[in-house]
């Protein structure tokens, strides 16, 4: 793919930082209106491992540029835990992708070229996504190829976004008991 950020900065907004303590949706202190990245050789490891899905996943050809469309897709997976409502039986892992949106436009997980890259990794992956406002609150999007249905958004989630090891944990240790 021959794309490049140009300039769409909206990843330095949407995503926490931890070594800068920059919490989501608060621009960077270090970003600069058509500059990008002061720090960019020196950027924290967060920064340096973070690749925009847009950019590197021939997945999302047809999708917007994320300036132009609201939400940044996260290249790390995570998890989210769904216990049966009536309380009986285990509880349930589940992979997502995560979703990151611009609280401005709450409603831009509705993009066509969003809905159709997770029908498609649905398909693919059996992944939900977890569509994410913040490092907290989120909730998750189930495609029709998951539900047999229609699309079917769980609300009231608050799961904190895990770590990396958190996630190892759940989607790969696991999976391999």
């Amino acid at each position: 793919m021959d794309r490049t950020c140009g300039s769409c900065q909206l990843c330095c907004k949407l995503l926490p930082v931890k070594e800068l303590a920059k919490p989501s949706n608060k621009r960077c202190c270090y970003q600069k209106h058509h500059a990008g990245c002061t720090i960019y050789p020196d950027r924290p490891p967060s920064c340096r491992l973070w690749s925009c899905q847009w950019l590197t996943n021939p997945d999302t050809a047809t999708m917007r540029r994320p300036d132009r469309c609201h939400y940044v897709i996260d290249p790390i997976p995570d998890f989210v835990r769904y216990r049966p409502e009536d309380g009986i039986g285990d509880e349930y892992v589940m992979a997502v992708v995560q979703i990151w949106i611009d609280p401005d436009f709450p409603d831009a997980h509705h993009d066509p070229g969003l809905r159709a890259f997770l029908e498609r990794l649905a398909d693919k992956k059996n992944m939900a996504a977890l569509i994410r406002t913040n490092e907290r609150d989120a909730f998750s999007l189930f495609a029709p190829a998951i539900t047999g249905a229609g699309w079917i958004e769980l609300t009231g989630l608050s799961e904190k976004e895990h770590t990396v090891a958190e996630i190892h944990e759940m989607l790969f240790e696991a999976s391999h008991d």
